[in-house]
């Protein structure tokens, strides 16, 4: 079959499917006129691709998975491993963004603390204390993977 009745039938677009076939997730045949060829049974694999990117698994480790899956060797158990590993990426990107939320709130707080509650003569304002310094900015644990090393890298 050709790319757009194998896009049409998984509903997954053209240009996903040249990506994966870029990647190596894919080998179409060619035909004589340089069309690409699908087989009936790359339907099921790109939507085993389409629902592990659903999921947010990225396409190495997909890659990792899908010669498995092709010969009908991945087990359940399999899965069900790789689906707790990706659980736990997300709950330690949630960790990692409700920090980064406290701090940003923490900042909302100090700076409210320091807005006038109504515009003072210039006088005043030099007489009164002045404001305390921004608050200092706490590094990371190096445990504590940051967001731009969580991010994939492109090849």
């Amino acid at each position: 079959m050709q790319i757009s009745e194998l896009a049409r039938r998984t509903k997954v677009s053209v240009h996903a499917l040249r990506h994966y076939e870029s990647q190596g997730l894919l080998q179409p045949a060619r035909r004589a006129n340089g069309y690409r060829d699908y087989a009936e049974g790359t339907e099921r694999e790109v939507v085993f691709i389409a629902m592990s990117r659903q999921l947010g698994f990225a396409l190495p480790r997909i890659a990792e998975h899908l010669a498995d899956f092709r010969s009908g060797r991945l087990t359940i158990d399999t899965m069900v491993q790789a689906l707790h590993q990706r659980a736990q990426e997300l709950a330690d990107q949630v960790a990692v963004l409700q920090a980064q939320r406290q701090q940003v709130l923490a900042h909302v707080d100090w700076l409210q603390a320091r807005a006038p509650a109504a515009p003072k003569p210039p006088a005043s304002r030099a007489a009164g204390p002045a404001p305390a310094p921004w608050p200092r900015v706490r590094r990371r644990p190096a445990s504590t993977p940051s967001p731009s090393t969580t991010r994939r890298k492109k090849p």
